[in-house]
């Protein structure tokens, strides 16, 4: 008797759900800076009236490179239309790269989503979920220092 008991047991165990390996690990902001980075570094001096970046070229914290994160951010659009944005930058408050110069690159994800996602309003956080890449990407507003393969948004 005690044997179909665990037998029971066993089989209920194999057949309860199992955190899965591919489930998004929640990543915040001070994740993605590498232990002992100055982010308060003074930026570059600029003559041209143009806003300059803080540290475009800051390191990036290679462990989260090819994971499956989840990053709560803010909204800057870079290309889509008036219901789908499909590239977007990622920013740790609003009006980054906006209103007050662009943070340093370890601080701004570049995001993708091939077919596009909602965003209702760029004054909300949000979460992001996809896969992050410690490829940079080099753009007219800031140099960021992660990619992210867009796969969901949410509320934050």
């Amino acid at each position: 008797m005690k044997s179909w008991r665990y037998l029971m047991a066993l089989a209920t165990l194999m057949l309860m759900p199992v955190a899965s390996a591919d489930e998004a690990k929640e990543v915040y902001w001070e994740d993605l800076v590498p232990e002992g980075f100055n982010e308060l570094a003074p930026p570059p001096v600029s003559h041209d009236g143009k806003m300059t970046q803080l540290q475009p070229d800051a390191p990036v914290v290679e462990k989260y490179d090819g994971q499956r994160v989840k990053i709560p951010g803010f909204v800057v659009p870079l290309e889509g239309t008036a219901e789908l944005t499909t590239e977007f930058l990622l920013v740790p408050f609003f009006g980054a790269c906006i209103h007050v110069p662009p943070p340093p690159s370890n601080q701004i994800v570049y995001v993708k989503f091939s077919d596009g996602v909602p965003i209702d309003n760029l004054y909300d956080a949000i979460w992001v979920t996809g896969v992050l890449s410690t490829d940079g990407w080099s753009g007219e507003i800031a140099t960021v220092g992660y990619r992210l393969e867009g796969e969901a948004v949410e509320p934050f």
